[in-house]
């Protein structure tokens, strides 16, 4: 990794990634692309920060970064609410923001992930993309397109005869992000940021942190009854006091 793209990067876990690789001596530049500005404590001599909207129409933006090796895609929003209590405006903008910049970014880096030359290439997705998520239905919709979208892709590539993919990365809730009115304390976010760095660099397809501790066991009853870990998923935010 040389030339790194990280988009959604202000905050979270994007500026996680983002300041662990400028402190790389084989990194030569880190560009962080997001809505809101990067604050002054964050800035470092190989991180050049941009602001842009991801709803916008006209992508021409990212056409000068066409010497990354790297992009890390990691914008996107969720809170906790039930349906009929998400505006309808708000539908659009959590695809406008979640999904399609994703998939827009993706395919206009695909030559790249289709270069003999290596590439590495992260998604943030969510494990809310493989269960049903009570409170989180429009946000786990999002993620659910997301995530077959990146399985299918990866397929076309293997196909293709490249050894890039997409990684998928699908973590339950991340402290120390600003995610869903949290705020950004990089303290927290520091382990699985490396970790992420470090399944990007293998060129993995999927990374579900804290599988074997925790989501093993929820996606097989998930498997098992889709029905009763729906209600468990429900009782469980419903005394998380995350609501």
């Amino acid at each position: 990794m040389k030339q790194v793209l990280i988009v959604g990067g202000a905050n979270g876990i994007g500026l996680a990634v983002g300041t662990i690789l400028a402190d790389r001596p084989e990194v030569e530049r880190v560009h962080i692309v997001d809505k809101a500005p990067l604050q002054a404590q964050y800035k470092k001599p190989k991180i050049s920060s941009y602001e842009f909207d991801l709803t916008s129409e006209d992508y021409s933006f990212f056409d000068q970064f066409t010497d990354i090796d790297t992009i890390f895609i990691s914008a996107g929003f969720g809170k906790l609410a039930l349906l009929k209590d998400v505006p309808d405006a708000i539908i659009n903008t959590y695809f406008q923001v979640n999904t399609i910049p994703a998939m827009r970014l993706i395919r206009r880096f695909y030559s790249k992930l289709e270069s003999d030359k290596p590439f590495y290439c992260g998604v943030m997705v969510s494990i809310s993309a493989y269960l049903s998520s009570p409170f989180f239905s429009v946000y786990g919709a999002t993620k659910a397109a997301l995530r077959f979208f990146i399985e299918s892709i990866n397929v076309e590539l293997e196909k293709g005869g490249s050894d890039n993919r997409v990684l998928n990365i699908s973590p339950g809730s991340i402290k120390g992000t600003s995610f869903n009115q949290g705020q950004t304390d990089l303290r927290q976010t520091e382990a699985l940021a490396n970790e992420i760095i470090e399944n990007m660099e293998q060129r993995n397809d999927l990374f579900i942190p804290q599988y074997e501790e925790i989501f093993k066991k929820v996606l097989e009853r998930y498997q098992a009854d889709f029905r009763e870990e729906g209600r468990r998923s429900y009782d469980y935010k419903l005394n998380s006091g995350r609501l």
